[in-house]
């Protein structure tokens, strides 16, 4: 695809990721639909740009994904691209014992619910909306999920792991169900890279963390954005995954 003639989707818009690969394809010379909770960063999204169109809601909810879909439609005349960036992780161990007391912690059901809400069901129904909308008006297009090196297991979150390891199974499932229509699905697997998450870190523990990473360093976004950015423009990737981790591994 060429990015001149994307009408593009980002969901998890407002911050990290998600408004970097927002800002870069507009750079780039695509439409950009950004979609996301947060009300106030998408605001701050488009006052930086305003030619990006918002739509608040979340991707966990049936509703709120097919009103951005429709937001989308109605300002550009279709989509042809999709970012699946949103994403949430509530870390706990599946089961924990207070050394001292004895006392049990386990992962809540709300803390496994929550992540596959958002991560999982949040990927499968913008998938299916923008992939509906594609299908229907005969637009081909490009739909891009964003996994994790996490997705191999990574200890204290079998909630968020699942859902990345998924996301990458549907990636490939998805590719050959719409093949046919000309829709290539692709996956990017993130490390740690320099979001908000990472800057809130004390220092000492962000040391630890990067230096299970070979390269000894976070990513940059822009650096995970080129690999987005290779999927939609390469027309022969479909149904796999690029991992962009500095070479570690879980």
């Amino acid at each position: 695809m060429n990015l001149n003639d994307g009408k593009i989707m980002v969901t998890g818009a407002a911050s990290g990721l998600g408004r970097c690969f927002a800002l870069n394809f507009k750079k780039a010379g695509a439409q950009v639909l950004a979609f996301d909770v947060d009300e106030e960063g998408l605001a701050a999204l488009k006052e930086e740009h305003p030619d990006i169109v918002t739509a608040t809601g979340s991707v966990a909810s049936e509703e709120d994904v097919k009103a951005a879909v429709k937001t989308g439609v109605d300002a550009f005349g279709g989509l042809n691209g999709l970012v699946n960036n949103a994403g949430i992780f509530r870390d706990a161990l599946l089961v924990k014992q207070n050394r001292d007391t004895g006392k049990l912690r386990t992962m809540t059901l709300d803390e496994w619910q929550a992540v596959v809400d958002v991560n999982l069901t949040g990927t499968f129904l913008c998938t299916r909306e923008v992939a509906a909308q594609m299908v229907q008006s005969g637009q081909s297009g490009v739909i891009v999920n964003i996994s994790s090196c996490s997705r191999h297991g990574n200890r204290g979150q079998g909630n968020y792991s699942a859902t990345k390891a998924g996301v990458v199974a549907d990636t490939k499932l998805w590719a050959e169900e719409l093949a046919r229509h000309k829709i290539r699905v692709g996956a990017v697997a993130p490390g740690f890279t320099q979001t908000p998450i990472l800057d809130g870190m004390r220092p000492e523990m962000l040391e630890k963390l990067l230096s299970q990473v070979p390269l000894r360093r976070a990513g940059q976004p822009e650096e995970i954005y080129m690999a987005v950015k290779f999927i939609f423009e390469c027309g022969y990737f479909t149904g796999r995954c690029i991992d962009v981790d500095g070479g570690i591994s879980m």
